[in-house]
């Protein structure tokens, strides 16, 4: 509360929207009367801030599925988005870039590796390109042995190795589900089948993802482990700001590394791809399961491979629905959680 009132006192935003009533309240008695700042909060204001008629561009970077209705909201308004809510995606992409495709909206990504798969796309033709190459830094327990996996807490999975990034996030990336969930994104926003999606584990996190042409040829995107760069990009495309990064010391880093996900170790990654190939209500499933999870792991409810247990256990008992539209995407989340919350 306390980042959001300094935010508003430096940027005097026409609208401001909080989760629930009670902080809507509490922001109110903190900012002045006077100066002109809505507040709102819940779906409607996340949808109302989604639309604002002064906006020329929506970024949505909201965590987890409540980023859904707001970013459809904006497509439906005919607001470019500039897209960090990956869910968004893994919940509803074929029916959310139909839409962006009927309003004839573009969707920038923000995602370090998504955002590079754009840049690598650039100026070249769709029907050359054979495989996109999503790279993933193999989070904080990359290297720790299957069995060691069962005794790690919060605390240690959250010192994520490159990436300074909120809990949930660093979590899924200690998991591999971030990947999965990313595979999907990609599905989607790329207009690919998941055969030509192939996950690369890149400790250095240099490259943030290649996309190979059928000649042989790769295009990669390369720099430092900093968020502001892809978000620059998104937010100023096609122009490209002054940012003051250098680029990444080659010689320092001396070689740049890769090996295979190992998907027994982390099955995150395996049921997530597999969500994607079922698709029809499975993906949004695979997200709202997992989001329970993870939470519950960070409230030392579950231990960290439990995480998968409850997402593949909960995916088991749904029976996915074919060609679903908005509200059976919206009642397979809400199922999912149920069950999930059942299991924990």
């Amino acid at each position: 509360m306390d980042l959001l009132c300094e935010q508003i006192t430096l940027f005097s935003p026409e609208l401001a929207v909080v989760l629930d009533e009670a902080l809507a309240r509490e922001l109110e008695k903190r900012i002045k009367p006077a100066n002109g700042v809505e507040v709102l909060y819940g779906r409607q204001g996340y949808e109302a801030a989604a639309t604002l008629s002064s906006a020329g561009l929506v970024v949505s970077a909201m965590v987890g599925a409540a980023g859904l209705l707001p970013t459809l909201a904006a497509i439906e308004h005919e607001k470019p988005v500039a897209l960090a809510n990956k869910e968004c995606l893994v919940m509803a992409g074929e029916l959310l870039m139909e839409r962006a495709r009927k309003k004839g909206i573009q969707i920038i990504p923000i995602d370090s590796e998504h955002n590079a798969i754009f840049q690598s796309l650039a100026g070249h033709r769709r029907q050359d390109l054979k495989q996109i190459l999503l790279t993933a830094s193999g989070g904080p327990f990359l290297d720790k042995p299957g069995e060691e996996l069962d005794h790690m807490s919060p605390e240690i999975a959250l010192r994520h190795p490159t990436w300074d990034m909120g809990p949930k996030i660093t979590i899924d990336s200690a998991t591999l589900m971030n990947k999965g969930l990313e595979v999907i994104e990609a599905r989607w926003l790329f207009d690919v089948p998941l055969e030509c999606i192939q996950v690369i584990i890149h400790p250095e996190s240099i490259i943030h993802s290649m996309v190979a042409y059928r000649d042989g040829s790769v295009i990669a995107q390369l720099a430092i482990a900093d968020m502001r760069i892809p978000i620059a990009y998104a937010l100023s495309y096609p122009e490209r700001l002054l940012l003051g990064f250098p680029p990444p010391d080659f010689v320092e880093l001396g070689a740049l590394t890769f090996q295979q996900p190992d998907l027994e170790r982390f099955p995150c990654l395996a049921l997530a791809m597999e969500a994607c190939k079922v698709g029809k209500t499975c993906p949004a499933v695979l997200n709202a399961a997992n989001e329970v999870a993870v939470r519950a792991f960070l409230n030392h409810q579950i231990g960290f491979r439990d995480i998968g247990k409850i997402v593949e256990d909960t995916i088991i008992k749904h029976q996915p629905v074919p060609d679903p539209g908005l509200s059976d995407i919206l009642a397979a989340d809400a199922w999912a959680r149920q069950k999930a919350a059942e299991s924990i």
